[in-house]
């Protein structure tokens, strides 16, 4: 009776603090919402707080176009970027109760051709796991990123060359992937997509009618706000939306503060919606617990009231001046965002916002909950102020430090002509390098970048678009390698940090005439009384069986000459000795030895 006692004191003490918001109250956090936005200098934000079941506050400010100059409002779409996780992982909530699933499930017991690189994470590695990124697995992200495809089997595939770098459950490392491992299982036992549970299971019983998963259904509303990237701490940039096409169940979302505090409601009222259970109450439960600990469980020594920072169930788990905190942020191109709740205070958050990468969604977060809880207040915009200028130093910094590690004076060691090919890494993808006018262009599934030698071998990556060279580095080196005979064989880019960099190899750029010579190669050649075997496999590739041994794929350097995968310093190169008749000559490191095609 006490404890009720002492619950209805609390309700009826908040319940008369939200009353005692007089208008130059709500001016006075306006004020202070305005700052904040000026002092990040991002474009525009919106922000929503809900309170049980009622929307308590909501408000636009800036702009959602800039060029346009629209207004942000409540209903302003934006992508939410991460904070769709949480969506995922309540899916397989759903499946637990209707399905059977337990979470200590082998995602492999649903996903039969799913592979990992690493034998402990295929016999050992639960859906939990995958939920609080314990896998030991990192980011990866340019694997989505930059070779982004529709199907998610493709993208799934590419896992079992992700390399890992911690043993299982022995660290916190995030990881995209694992989402889209969660995702795939709820379509398999629905026989549904991710994007049809997630319209069928969440958007239309809480009557999110604004809410939706790719960038064409996006651009088929209006008041929707364009995204922007921050140049120079000058001025913004407009920025292409971006399509992450298979990856969508880690971060697809495009929605409204007004849709999301729907979602908001639900995580507050035990996951019910206007009397409808929308999310059962067992995975309410459980997914407000934490499951992992980050580092030492303080996120940021400056502010000490943050501490046991914390992984759960697609939520950062912390305490926050001594109040139950989840939250998560979000970032996708041109877009940031950050969704809370205070569960023990019945108090949600969302915040969306139109800056690529921006600090605005979490420090906006934090001055209403400073507001809204009632307790002592930060000066956010003063902290504002105070990071941007830390960044703006940082990112000089490393400009001067990566200039002082330059070698002057040195050149690459090829004719750049011999620089172009197509690069392979099957854990991402393949992407081309040709040479246009004396200068080499990389060219990704959506994107292109021109690429600027910086010494020795070394090459660093700028996007082209619309036709103009972008002054800002993709930030990640490329660094040819030769293998034996002195040819480029491949490119070493360093994708993760915790990782060596990662090998894509070489080949040649093909045309479709050499496809057709290529074909003219099929057949068995006669070398000392063994036969090899040279097949065409219907692709333009070929491949070379020797007796005794694996097959080997042939990758073309030249209209002739092929080197074998995986074999350094043996190469196959084709010589047409007359008309009709063709030669194999196995270049080895031991010598030359010719091979005469057989005729039948």
């Amino acid at each position: 009776m006490k404890k009720i006692t002492s619950l209805l004191v609390l309700i009826t003490f908040f319940a008369t603090f939200l009353q005692a918001q007089t208008p130059k109250e709500l001016k006075s956090l306006e004020k202070k919402l305005t700052a904040l936005l000026d002092a990040s200098m991002a474009p525009g934000y919106a922000v929503a707080v809900v309170k049980g079941d009622s929307v308590v506050y909501s408000q636009g400010f800036g702009y959602s176009n800039v060029e346009k100059k629209e207004k942000v409002d409540a209903h302003t779409l934006f992508a939410i970027g991460s904070t769709s996780k949480a969506f995922t992982t309540a899916l397989l909530g759903i499946m637990a109760e209707e399905k059977g699933l337990s979470f200590q499930d082998s995602p492999r017991e649903y996903l039969p051709e799913l592979k990992f690189f690493n034998d402990q994470l295929n016999t050992e590695l639960t859906i939990e796991d995958l939920v609080c990124h314990r896998s030991g697995l990192p980011r990866h992200d340019f694997s989505w990123y930059l070779f982004p495809t529709e199907s998610k089997k493709v993208l799934i595939k590419r896992v079992a060359h992700h390399e890992n770098f911690a043993d299982l459950r022995t660290t916190w490392y995030y990881n995209y992937f694992g989402y889209l491992i969660q995702g795939m299982i709820t379509e398999k036992l629905t026989g549904k997509s991710w994007e049809d549970n997630i319209r069928e299971r969440f958007f239309t019983p809480l009557n999110m009618t604004r809410s939706n998963l790719t960038i064409a259904e996006l651009q088929t509303f209006s008041n929707i706000a364009t995204g922007y990237e921050l140049v120079d701490f000058k001025s913004s940039k407009a920025m292409k939306y971006f399509n992450i096409a298979a990856i969508s169940p880690a971060g697809s979302i495009n929605s409204s503060v007004n849709d999301m505090s729907k979602w908001l409601k639900v995580w507050l009222n035990e996951g019910k919606y206007e009397g409808k259970q929308i999310l059962p109450a067992s995975y309410l439960q459980k997914a407000t617990q934490p499951l992992f600990t980050l580092g030492s469980g303080i996120a940021d020594p400056k502010f000490p009231s943050l501490h046991l920072q914390s992984y759960g169930y697609a939520w950062f788990v912390s305490s926050y001046k001594g109040h139950y905190r989840m939250e998560h942020g979000g970032n996708i191109d041109g877009f940031s965002a950050n969704v809370a709740l205070f569960p023990s205070d019945e108090i949600g958050i969302v915040v969306l916002c139109n800056q690529d990468g921006s600090l605005l969604p979490a420090m906006a977060r934090d001055l209403l909950a400073d507001h809204f809880l009632g307790v002592e207040q930060t000066d956010w915009v003063k902290q504002m102020e105070e990071k941007m200028q830390t960044i703006q130093k940082m990112v000089e910094s490393k400009k001067d430090k990566a200039e002082e590690e330059r070698v002057q004076g040195t050149h690459f060691s090829h004719p750049i002509s011999d620089y172009s090919g197509k690069y392979f890494h099957p854990g991402y993808g393949s992407f081309t390098i040709e040479n246009k006018g004396d200068t080499l262009v990389a060219s990704f599934t959506e994107r292109s970048y021109q690429m600027k030698h910086w010494h020795y071998d070394v090459f660093k990556l700028y996007e082209v678009k619309e036709g103009k060279v972008e002054e800002q580095e993709l930030g990640i080196d490329f660094i040819f390698e030769q293998n034996v005979a002195g040819k480029i064989a491949g490119v070493k880019i360093k994708f993760e940090p915790t990782l060596a960099p990662i090998l894509f190899e070489r080949s040649a750029l093909v045309s479709s005439e050499e496809i057709n010579l290529f074909q003219t190669y099929a057949g068995a050649y006669v070398l000392k009384g063994m036969t090899l075997v040279v097949k065409n496999k219907g692709d333009g590739n070929l491949t070379l069986d020797v007796p005794g041994q694996p097959q080997y794929t042939l990758i073309p350097e030249s209209e002739n000459e092929f080197y074998l995968e995986g074999l350094d310093g043996f190469r196959a190169r084709f010589v047409q000795v007359e008309e009709g008749s063709v030669e194999l000559h196995m270049l080895q490191p031991n010598g030359t030895f010719v091979a005469k095609k057989s005729v039948k």
